[in-house]
């Protein structure tokens, strides 16, 4: 029988392609995602496996898709700080569209938990297993809305944004898992990233600027709540892939990411068979 865990899959952009190929390693090694909890780009690749494509399918299709889907917005020049963001969000979500087979949770092969802010009540949203039954989409849009690049989306009642904005890493949404296990693979800003290489990019200063502010409060965040679920969670499983930093849109490199997912992920269970980490997959 195989063995079953729940997967925590971080935001990050271009680098969530490292969650594919950690799903090659889990594979080899016998292990299936009982369920999906993921954010932004992460939830992307979350809904793709959870409809049935292969790692690999994804990988392709990230870097086929991702870069068409990144189209600025003709008059931002002149709308400037007016406009509600950088990127047109119908050529994303048609990239979306393209890369996620499935239109709805239902269709999913696998239980996927999807997580958003409201930005009103300043609170994680959870659409999916576990959340609202929304269109898979819409859905994707709303965790994926990060500022400033895309606009809010309105959802229901909510207004959404990124729901990598209060956890990249969304434990806190696993609620119930049981006696599973949880491993969560986090490719998003950290406190390690000082010491990953900067890849160059061409963005204006301002917008490095405010990426660069989100990623360090988005990093503190994290490493707090990764240590408190170190100490105080049982069967918890941490895997951080080598990263590289101002990336984010660099789906041209999803193969390099995947490699390093790959990697990080056999260390992990490698470790996990040697008897250091906490949990145990049975």
């Amino acid at each position: 029988m195989k063995s079953e865990a729940i997967l925590v899959l971080s935001g990050g952009g271009a680098k969530c392609a490292a969650h594919c190929g950690a799903m090659n390693a889990l594979r080899e090694r016998g292990i299936a995602p009982a369920r999906y909890v993921a954010t932004s780009l992460g939830a992307v690749v979350a809904a793709a496996l959870a409809s049935g494509l292969e790692p690999d399918m994804v990988v392709r299709a990230l870097m086929n898709e991702a870069q068409a889907g990144l189209k600025p917005n003709r008059f931002v020049v002149l709308g400037g700080i007016y406009f509600p963001g950088l990127l047109r969000p119908a050529p994303f979500r048609a990239a979306i569209e393209r890369i996620v087979p499935a239109r709805s949770f239902s269709e999913l092969k696998t239980p996927l938990t999807v997580t958003a802010v409201d930005v009103d009540r300043i609170q994680t949203v959870k659409f999916g297993a576990g959340g609202l039954d929304v269109p898979l989409i819409d859905a994707l849009m709303a965790s994926s809305a990060l500022p400033p690049y895309f606009p809010a989306v309105k959802l229901e009642e909510h207004l959404l944004r990124d729901g990598g904005l209060i956890a990249h890493l969304p434990l806190e949404a696993v609620g119930d898992r049981g006696e599973l296990p949880v491993i969560a693979i986090d490719v998003g800003p950290g406190l390690d990233n000082g010491r990953e290489p900067r890849v160059a990019g061409s963005a204006p200063p301002l917008i490095r600027a405010v990426d660069e502010s989100i990623g360090i409060l988005m990093a503190q965040g994290t490493s707090e709540l990764v240590a408190r679920w170190q100490r105080d969670e049982p069967g918890f499983i941490y895997v951080r892939p080598r990263t590289e930093r101002n990336v984010t849109f660099r789906a041209d490199r999803a193969r390099v990411y995947a490699e390093e997912g790959y990697i990080a992920m056999r260390a992990a269970l490698d470790a996990l068979a040697s008897g250091d980490p906490q949990a145990k997959l049975s």
